[in-house]
């Protein structure tokens, strides 16, 4: 399941036959989804590009309802949980006429610890309005929009109040929400056997261009060559970034008051969610025998040498817990549908996936209470950069010191 990552991802969700596919239409001012009085007409995601102005384009998710029944039913019902994982933003549909049912209780429930806002919307109000519906949204502290697809009633203000919930930006930055005008900023350049000779990677030349962007003064150096590069300053550097597997050869060196952390800390940052990944550092500390782990790689690649984390990682493991775990590696853009059977998921760095894709197998992760954490906040611990690492990222340290 690849989404246009250009775009916020709007999921219009609910059961069978309350008016998804013509509230899409309605929403669109054409015909895009078929609409029938037959429940479960929409067998298949159906996804449409928009400009809703004037906030910009967006892509319109048709789904299966919730409630669809057998066994293409409940695939369908997991593919419309896939497609929520993987959206911006939703809108819940519910028919005016009816009064919650179990399955609308169960999906507020997955909105809620996916973390994505949503709209309640009330449709087919030409019918009237069930009060017991209003008491059960009202005790449920939910907001909603009453329309009525068919005499083209409440549209537009449901159009502007989506506009105004919609996230402007979704991509977290690398640095330059932690850094000012005319800060200095000292980057260690690691030896990378990887990389082509004379060559930068594509996430330092990023960190590099957010910082002069910002009107700061980056200065790069090879680590064997930070602290002279310190002490040649006239003034102690505002930031310090290094790879973590230097850490533990200079961090002695380097002054408590020079703010420090690593690539792997500010990646893991830009492409996931810091705070959450530190949970999943944490998880590993109340692993038990038998449980099972999921090293997650995004993409597909030949196995070098015993450095490469997807060998490093699960040997750590082993050795730092002494349990015997089960640990499966999986190479896909998608994670299995079985994840509920993990205690945690250990994600590859994401260097192929845009934020938007790492966030859908987190929120997926999320849905089966899973706990996550990926490749460059296991190493930066390893290598001893945690908590030292987090301190320039307060809501990061903050969850590292909870009990």
């Amino acid at each position: 399941m690849i989404f246009d990552s250009g775009r916020p991802h709007i999921a219009i969700v609910g059961r069978r036959n309350v008016g998804k596919s013509l509230l899409i239409n309605s929403l669109l001012k054409q015909n895009v989804s078929r609409v029938s009085e037959v429940a479960g007409t929409t067998i298949d995601p159906l996804k449409t590009k928009f400009e809703l102005l004037p906030y910009g384009p967006v892509m319109i998710v048709d789904t299966a309802g919730i409630d669809d029944e057998g066994e293409l039913g409940r695939q369908r019902i997991t593919e419309t949980i896939k497609i929520l994982s993987a959206s911006d933003f939703a809108l819940v549909v519910l028919d005016a006429r009816e009064t919650l049912h179990s399955k609308e209780l169960e999906l507020f429930s997955y909105l809620d610890r996916i973390q994505i806002n949503y709209i309640v919307v009330v449709n087919k109000i030409e019918f009237g309005v069930n009060p017991v519906l209003l008491k059960e949204l009202k005790e449920l502290r939910l907001t909603h929009f009453e329309v009525s697809c068919k005499e083209k009633a409440g549209l537009d203000e449901l159009k502007r109040r989506m506009i105004r919930m919609l996230p402007l930006d979704s991509e977290k930055p690398l640095i330059n929400d932690i850094i000012s005008a005319r800060d200095v900023v000292v980057l260690t350049v690691p030896n990378d056997n990887s990389l082509p000779k004379n060559k930068l990677a594509f996430s330092q030349v990023h960190i590099i261009r957010e910082a002069l962007d910002d009107h700061a003064v980056v200065v790069i150096c090879r680590e064997k060559e930070l602290l002279k590069t310190i002490n040649n300053l006239k003034s102690y550097p505002d930031l310090v970034i290094a790879d973590s597997s230097f850490f533990k050869k200079i961090i002695q060196d380097i002054p408590d008051k020079i703010s420090f952390t690593t690539f792997s800390i500010i990646l893991s940052r830009h492409k996931g969610d810091l705070p959450l990944f530190i949970r999943g550092l944490k998880k590993i500390n109340d692993l038990k025998n038998g449980d099972r782990i999921l090293i997650a790689e995004a993409c597909t690649h030949h196995i070098i040498d015993d450095a490469q984390d997807s060998i490093k990682i699960p040997k750590w493991l082993k050795a730092y817990t002494k349990k015997e775990l089960n640990i499966d590696i999986v190479q896909s853009y998608n994670l299995p549908d079985n994840l509920s059977e993990y205690k945690l998921i250990v994600h590859c760095g994401g260097c192929l996936l845009t934020h938007r894709s790492m966030q859908t197998r987190i929120n997926q992760a999320r849905l089966m209470d899973v706990s996550v954490v990926n490749y460059g906040m296991i190493n930066s611990f390893i290598d001893g950069a945690i908590p030292r690492g987090l301190i320039p990222f307060p809501e990061a340290a903050a969850e590292w010191e909870k009990t």
